[in-house]
């Protein structure tokens, strides 16, 4: 097994567009790291750098104890699982899952159709490695639950089976560190759940170095031992799941992580009898149980308040009962959809300036109980849990609310 580290990588491609900027990461060894971001935020780049598919511009990248910034890819001990899979369509199931290994060992049909010029000695040796080969491809097919599809051609599975002779191919060669780059972004949802759990109970019978990348935070959230999000080529945070969750270092953290995204709501940050308030016209949050360590000095500071759905409750009700006040507004219901195990109501919430009196509005999502019989046009009370807020800096996006700790990337744990 090994770990890989990165230390300042960076990709340049022609007419100087930086695709991963600057990158330092260490990936633990037998780790589940997860790489995350929208698309172009450089993710699947950084796993191209790492397995020696695009060329380095500056940095550099070590697996195990080994410097493999000029080592081919086949010599750096990793295998890959493509989006597409990239089986070959000519090749049953098995030659799929052993033809790069043979190749390897140096038994592949060619060098099989020569072994009569051979000496009796390298026959054997020949012959023994095609075994250990026939061997290590029945024991993945086992662990994958694809015995019974090993003569079959990939024109004749689903995505789902397809999917499992990739990460087959890549599990008999026994590599150091597995790479995955969006393998499940083809299968239906359902497909996708099944194989997620798959990945996570065959992450725990290797113990093997992955690194996963996705676009998807679900994926995220569900398979990482620890998350690093992505974007514009640079790492924002890095930590585990819920960490990122409960303490995103920044904006952009709290807006990629979460179903639904998070709410933000533009305001002022003022003192009220020596603690702090978050002030937008009628709403106002004390946030006397909540530390801003990083928040500059001064009065009256422009600030951006961030509160999840599942934060805010409707008909003046707090998450833990710790009602404070003024941090009730009353809205209106402008839409409501269900999800099944949760409902998602998104109010309209009245503001009034009280110094020009001008009436205005701004919306925030509520996640609630999946039998509300709650209405479009409802006027409602609104909640804020302003033990579980963050105020971000209007500027730089920095979240204020954050320990520093936390938000210097979480690399000790």
């Amino acid at each position: 097994m090994a770990g890989v580290v990165l230390e300042n990588v960076s990709r340049v491609f022609p007419g100087q567009v930086a695709a991963v900027r600057a990158v330092s990461l260490e990936v633990r060894d037998r780790e589940f790291l997860v790489l995350v971001g929208p698309s172009g935020c450089g993710k699947s780049t950084t796993l191209r750098l790492v397995a020696g598919l695009e060329e380095l511009s500056s940095g550099t990248i070590t697996i195990g104890t080994r410097i493999v910034n000029d080592v081919p890819p086949k010599d750096r001990d990793i295998a890959m699982v493509f989006q597409n899979y990239a089986l070959y369509p000519h090749l049953s199931v098995y030659r799929n899952m052993a033809f790069g290994l043979e190749l390897r060992e140096g038994i592949n049909s060619w060098s099989w159709l020569w072994r009569w010029a051979l000496p009796p000695g390298r026959k054997r040796a020949m012959a023994q490695r095609r075994y250990e080969v026939a061997e290590r491809v029945q024991a993945a097919a086992r662990t994958l639950g694809i015995e019974k599809l090993l003569e079959r051609y990939p024109r004749q599975l689903s995505g789902g089976e397809r999917q499992r002779v990739a990460l087959g191919r890549a599990m008999v060669r026994s590599p150091a560190v597995f790479l995955f780059d969006e393998p499940l972004s083809n299968l239906d949802a359902k497909l996708r759940v099944e194989m997620r759990r798959e990945l996570k109970e065959l992450h725990r019978r290797l113990q093997t170095t992955m690194i996963f990348v996705t676009h998807d935070q679900v994926e995220a959230l569900t398979l990482g031992q620890r998350i690093v999000v992505m974007n514009e080529g640079a790492i924002q945070q890095v930590g585990r799941p819920m960490e990122l969750y409960d303490w995103p270092a920044n904006r952009f953290v709290a807006g990629f992580i979460g179903t639904p995204a998070m709410n933000f709501v533009d305001g002022t940050l003022v003192r009220n009898s020596g603690s702090r308030q978050f002030r937008r016209g009628g709403l106002a949050v004390d946030l006397g149980g909540r530390r801003l360590d990083q928040a500059p000095s001064g009065e009256n500071l422009p600030a951006v308040l961030g509160v999840r759905p599942e934060d805010v409750r409707i008909g003046g009700r707090t998450i833990s009962d710790r009602e404070r006040p003024g941090s009730t507004a009353r809205g209106t219901v402008r839409l409501v959809e269900s999800l099944g195990d949760a409902t998602v109501v998104t109010v309209s919430v009245d503001e009034v300036a009280v110094e020009e009196r001008e009436q205005s509005e701004f919306e925030v999502l509520i996640k609630t109980d999946a039998r509300s019989e709650l209405r479009t046009g409802d006027a409602v009370s609104v909640t804020v849990d302003a033990g579980r807020v963050h105020v971000f800096d209007p500027d730089t996006g920095q979240n204020w609310a954050c320990p520093s700790a936390v938000e210097s990337q979480s690399e000790t744990d």
